[in-house]
């Protein structure tokens, strides 16, 4: 049974799967994931929540405000032995749920080619291919997808 909990960006479990996405990254993307490290910096006021199966934290994701209505999502992480059981659908719902609550419409997150599996899953809960934003715009590797919370 996945449980979604809240915490803050310096819970000892975010940094630790947030270090297991930051290896996996570096597997698929090599130096160019150097590139998007910095945008992964900042994220001291972010809104953390951790998925939970049987006491043991196995997802993760956050957010951070871009505008007024608008969140960034970022940090998804599920560990692999875990995955295409629905976790990643807990963690958004349980971040878009988090968004509504504090008055934000609209969902926005960047993720990049070499992650179909990623990108069929934000397709398959809603999300809609968007213009590049931010420090996106010239990346021709970045897939930007939004939606309506």
């Amino acid at each position: 049974m996945i449980s979604i909990q809240r915490c803050t960006s310096a819970d000892p479990r975010f940094q630790t799967l947030v270090g297991e996405l930051d290896a996996d990254l570096l597997v698929r993307y090599g130096a160019k994931q150097s590139e998007y490290d910095v945008h992964n910096k900042g994220l001291a006021d972010a809104r953390v929540v951790i998925a939970m199966n049987e006491g043991t934290a196995v997802g993760c994701a956050c957010f951070k405000p871009l505008d007024a209505e608008t969140i960034e999502i970022k940090r998804m992480y599920v560990q692999p032995g875990i995955r295409r059981l629905g976790v990643a659908q807990h963690i958004l719902a349980g971040l878009e749920q988090w968004g509504r609550e504090e008055g934000y419409r609209i969902a926005k997150l960047q993720t990049a080619i070499k992650q179909p599996e990623a990108i069929a899953l934000y397709q398959k809960v809603g999300y809609r291919p968007t213009p590049a934003y931010g420090p996106y715009v010239d990346d021709a590797d970045s897939v930007c997808l939004e939606k309506e919370i």
